[in-house]
């Protein structure tokens, strides 16, 4: 198959969360079948609500800047599926990708004919095994995965990683992952492996009572790190935050956050203790590689400034964790600035507890609806919002939402796009095609207008 073959197939098995199996027996199948391909590199995993794929990113920064050639396997993609399989921080190429892509599924096709399959993997377990296999063929130092969901039979999972991450534990999936945050905790803390180290920054107190139990029966050391202990003299610079670092005795003076938002400190350090495990493990990681890796590090759809007047911003903000997260920062960066969000959701989300956390900050509301399946319409939105700004426009396509709010904008406000990762890349890929420019929009009226 060449790479358009490949994308077809993936289109045909459906969204994300289609068919979505817990188990890792086929993974297990497949992988064994290939040969095991993610046998042949050590791996870190990451797991967490929020903050996994900042994590992952910024830990294979690090490694990356110490000399490894790191592969980096993370989901969901914002514009390429490419984006989800890179090496040394760049993206795989079409025609590598092909080549596993056509690899894994050859090889469904004949553990399906042999009947070893009882049918055809998950869109996610397709992916996942691609990443495993071309990182092997690639010959890669060290791998860092990104848990799709959960943790405990996620497709990732079926490595024994040489460190565990555990970010921040909040409700998300309840319908895959359990409705109690020790339920969700038990998912995530699958990811801990008999006496391997386990890094943690859960801050609920019940979540993180499960991780230290998991920990304990399984021996595994557990370091459990929280910047009110380990982070002095936090200051902030363009929205981005420098601290001094003091982690199991070792210094980090003005270390820099490289990503915005006050919330990444935490997933910093958690990047930072990783990499020093990893260290204490054999791994060759200075200091330098630690400042410089993070200095290096780019995760786009966080926080991520596209434009400067206005102010525009994207950020994949889909749960409420992330929205209380994201209106922290609205407060703490962008005080006494007008604010029109640009909103869209699937309809599987928490619409009504984010609204009412995202909703009351501006008077400007946009709606749209990306072209997913899952996601809910501006009129479905409304139904379940908490609360209604002054201002409500209707624009179903986000490219056309963001120039509305754009034409709406003096060059002082700040145009924040947020509530689902598939609104985020409906709009970069827009960006990136050029299918518009914002600096050229001045005053016009695309959308429909409600009363709030």
């Amino acid at each position: 198959m060449n790479y358009s073959d490949c994308l077809d197939r993936l289109s045909d098995l459906g969204h994300e969360l289609r068919d979505t199996k817990f188990d890792l027996e086929s993974i297990q199948k497949i992988t064994a079948a290939l040969g095991n391909p993610h046998h042949k590199f050590p791996t870190a995993i990451v797991a967490g609500t929020n903050g996994k794929g900042s994590t992952a990113a910024m830990l294979a920064s690090i490694l990356t800047c110490a000399g490894l050639r790191t592969g980096l396997y993370t989901s969901p993609h914002l514009v390429r599926v490419n984006e989800r399989i890179r090496i040394g921080g760049d993206q795989i190429g079409n025609d590598d990708f092909a080549v596993s892509f056509s690899a894994v599924w050859s090889i469904v096709d004949h553990l399906i004919h042999q009947k070893t399959l009882e049918h055809r993997p998950s869109f996610f377990e397709f992916l996942t095994a691609a990443g495993f296999a071309h990182f092997a063929r690639a010959n890669i130092d060290f791998g860092v995965l990104e848990v799709g969901m959960g943790g405990r039979l996620d497709a990732t999972n079926i490595t024994v990683p040489r460190v565990a991450v555990i970010t921040n534990i909040d409700f998300d999936h309840q319908e895959f992952l359990g409705n109690t945050l020790a339920a969700i905790a038990g998912e995530k803390a699958g990811v801990i492996k008999p006496r391997r180290p386990v890094i943690s920054t859960c801050e609920s107190p019940e979540a993180a009572a499960v991780i230290r139990r998991h920990a304990l029966e399984l021996d595994a050391p557990l370091l459990e790190v929280a910047p009110s202990r380990h982070v002095s003299k936090v200051r902030e610079l363009d929205g981005r935050y420098t601290f001094d670092l003091n982690l199991e005795g070792e210094k980090f003076p003005a270390l820099v956050s490289p990503l915005m938002g006050e919330f990444q400190i935490k997933n910093t350090v958690a990047a930072v203790a990783a990499a020093m495990s990893l260290a204490r493990d054999g791994f060759r990681i200075p200091h330098d590689a630690i400042v410089e890796g993070l200095r290096a590090t780019a995760w786009p759809g966080r926080l991520e400034v596209v434009w400067d007047h206005p102010l525009v911003v994207l950020d994949g903000a889909h749960n409420s964790a992330a929205a209380r997260e994201i209106a922290q920062a609205v407060k703490a960066l962008w005080p006494g600035r007008r604010l029109r969000l640009v909103y869209a959701s699937m309809r599987d989300k928490a619409i009504g507890e984010i609204s009412g956390i995202l909703f009351p900050l501006t008077d400007d509301l946009y709606l749209t609806q990306p072209e997913q399946a899952r996601a809910a319409t501006p009129e479905e939105i409304l139904t379940a919002a908490r609360h209604r700004p002054r201002r409500i426009v209707i624009q179903p396509d986000p490219e056309r939402a963001l120039e509305h709010a754009c034409s709406d904008a003096s060059s002082d406000d700040v145009v924040l796009v947020t509530g689902s990762l598939f609104l985020v890349g409906a709009v970069q890929r827009g960006l990136t095609e050029k299918r518009f420019d914002l600096d050229s929009l001045s005053g016009r009226a695309v959308g429909s207008e409600l009363p709030g």
